[in-house]
Formats: C-alpha cells, sequence, structure tokens
C-alpha cells in the first residue's frame, strides 16, 4: 500500500528535462542544482536518475558527500564553498571542486597544505550583492590563486544573477557585461547561467549552464509555467480524503470558524498539513485536484489536514485521491494562488511526505 501524503517522483520526466536542458542551451555543460534534497525531489534520488548530467551543483559539504557514497562520478561543486579549513582534505579525498566567494576562504587555502589541488571556481560579485569579490578585488584574488600551489590551474570563473527572473529588467545585461568584461581572454571555464538564465537569456549560457528549478520542470519566472519551455513537472505532491461531509448553509468549518457557507454542500477532508509542510497561509480558493477537478481549499489549513469545498452534488468517497500539486495542477499555480514561490513550496515537504521515485 502506497504510503500518504507522499511526494511522487518522475525518473522519466527528470530525464526529460536533463535532454531538454541540453537542447535549449547546446554548447554548455550541465552542472545540475541539487541542493536542498534535490529541491525536495531526494536527493540521490535525482542525482542517481540523472547521473549523465555533466556536475552536480550542491551547497553543502555534506550533501557532496551523500551524493559521492551513492556512487555518483560526476563532478561536484559546492556552491557556497567550504567553511572551514579542515574541509579542505576532504575536497581533496572526494575530488570535489569549491566555490571561492570571501577572503577568508583564499587565506584558508593559502594556511594548508594538500596532497593534491583543489579545483576552484572563483566568484565575481557583478551585481547580486551577496557572495563574491568585488571587481575591484579580482585582479588580486585571481593571482593569488593562480600563485598558491593548493589550486588547481586553470581557475574557473562564475558569477550569479540577481534577476533574471525579472526578463524585462536589464540587470542581468549590465551583470552579463561587467563579469564578460573582466574575465576576457582568460583560461579556465565560466558559468553564469541559473535556470532563468538558461532560459530567458541565452548569452548566458557559456561554458557550464546551472540549472535548479527548471530540472525539476518549473519555471523560475512569476506568471510562467515550465510546460512553456518544454519542461514536465517531476513532483506529484498527492494525499487522499479521510472524511466526506454533508455541509449546511450557514456553519462554518475549522479551527476559528475561519470560513462560513453559503449554500448546503460537501465537504472533503484531506490528510495534508503544515505539518507536512503544505502552507498554513493557503487562502480560501487555493486548489486542489479531486476526481479531475479542482475544489477549492476552505477554512485554515491545519497541522495535518486541510478541507475542501466537493460541491453540493459531489460523488467523492473516502480514499479517493488528491494532488495538491503536479502535472494536473502546476505547482507555479499553486505558488502564486498562496503567495509564495514554487522553490519554497517543492523545498519545505517535511521528513512527515514520502518521496516515493517512480
Amino acid at each position: 500500500m502506497k504510503p500518504f501524503p507522499r511526494a511522487e517522483i518522475s525518473s522519466r520526466a527528470l530525464k526529460a528535462n536533463l535532454a531538454r536542458l541540453r537542447e535549449i542551451a547546446p554548447g554548455s555543460k550541465v552542472m545540475a542544482v541539487v541542493k536542498a534534497n534535490g529541491y525536495g525531489h531526494g536527493l540521490l534520488n535525482v542525482a542517481q536518475v540523472v547521473s549523465d548530467a555533466d556536475g552536480f551543483g550542491l551547497a553543502r559539504l555534506e550533501e557532496a558527500l551523500e551524493v559521492r557514497a551513492g556512487g555518483v562520478k560526476a563532478r561536484l561543486l559546492l556552491l557556497e564553498g567550504f567553511f572551514r579549513s579542515e574541509d579542505l582534505p576532504l575536497l581533496v579525498e572526494h575530488d570535489i571542486d569549491t566555490v571561492v566567494h570571501h577572503m577568508s576562504q583564499l587565506e584558508m587555502l593559502e594556511s594548508v597544505s594538500l596532497s593534491t589541488p583543489v579545483t576552484v571556481w572563483l566568484k565575481i560579485d557583478s551585481g547580486m550583492h551577496r557572495l563574491g569579490f568585488h571587481p575591484q578585488e579580482f585582479a588580486e584574488v585571481y593571482q593569488r590563486l593562480n600563485a598558491n600551489p593548493n589550486v588547481a590551474k586553470p581557475v574557473h570563473l562564475m558569477t550569479h544573477f540577481s534577476c533574471a527572473d525579472e526578463p524585462q529588467k536589464t540587470v542581468t545585461a549590465t551583470q552579463m557585461a561587467r563579469f564578460n568584461e573582466l574575465v576576457e581572454g582568460l583560461p579556465g571555464d565560466r558559468t553564469l547561467a541559473n535556470s532563468a538564465g538558461v532560459l530567458y537569456w541565452p548569452d548566458s549560457q557559456a561554458d557550464w549552464i546551472r540549472p535548479g528549478i527548471a530540472l525539476y520542470g518549473v519555471s523560475p519566472v512569476a506568471g510562467d509555467h515550465g510546460t512553456n519551455h518544454g519542461l514536465e513537472p517531476a513532483m506529484a505532491l498527492v494525499s487522499q480524503l479521510i472524511a466526506v461531509r454533508e455541509h449546511k448553509a450557514g456553519e462554518s468549518v475549522g479551527y476559528g470558524g475561519y470560513w462560513t457557507s453559503s449554500r448546503d454542500t460537501r465537504l472533503g477532508v484531506v490528510a495534508i498539513g503544515y505539518g507536512d509542510g503544505y502552507p498554513r497561509n493557503a487562502p480560501e480558493g487555493t486548489p486542489v485536484f479531486i476526481n479531475g477537478r479542482r475544489v477549492p481549499i476552505v477554512g485554515r489549513v491545519s497541522m495535518d489536514m486541510l478541507t475542501v469545498d466537493l460541491g453540493p452534488d459531489a460523488t467523492d468517497k473516502v480514499g479517493d485521491s488528491a494532488m495538491l500539486w503536479g502535472p494536473a495542477l502546476p505547482v507555479e499555480e499553486v505558488a502564486e494562488q498562496i503567495g509564495t514561490i514554487a522553490y519554497e513550496l517543492v523545498t519545505k515537504l517535511t521528513p512527515r511526505v514520502a518521496v516515493c521515485l517512480d
């Protein structure tokens, strides 16, 4: 018997999305971003299904070590770099690349003695103003890295976009120009494009692309869907009805009597709530897909369940499947209704939700 609630992960969709991203950026290698537990899809699930990606981007050393232990041989890159000098021998042992974005990391690299040089991606702050060296620091840092025997040569080069998911803004073009001016004529690979860069800024694709949310079939741009780019949703979040109840006009439901029905109807109770990672602030009207149609959430989402208005003529029954998002109900649409982004929905699922790979 299948558990519920569960996140059903389509290996076919993941593979199809990787192939589609290669079509969109035919001149680039793919650094598939699998941080945050593979964007909620299961870290090893994703890394093993798309093991033919050219590399994988991760946020934490622990994630990279888990991927290596899972048998993945592809290139691994720590997108936030290492945090302690003691981490550096582990990078050598497990053949893990690192971003260097801060002077403290440069100083740690200069203070240790490693058996084998580490592959470094020097991050330039071209306008994100979060991580990376300022353009005026670049020449000095680049020279010091090249002079360091602990650093493999050539040094690779990267930046990160702040507004690529807002294609109407010119910020991304400015960032690209700033980066390209700094690195012109230098050896090493380059990577600029996140998912939004891949889909909306083809001039940013360079040697490597770093698709995150797009790999999972989701668009990074508000009002857009991954399917518009030939991508397929890789996750379906499903549960089931655990009660169907007759409900009279004028009666409320749930904590605080937040919603009162204007008609006689039938309510369905779905076994999922904020204890599973479904947002408590989902407003009345947020859709749930049941038996081929969308029905609205009514009342407050509680820890373990939520309530939907099935309609007065409903024939739904206990045990029927309920999809919170998936191929029939795009996560981008649900996120917009709730007032958040799809990234947050797929990554915040709690361990109570079984992740099932097909």
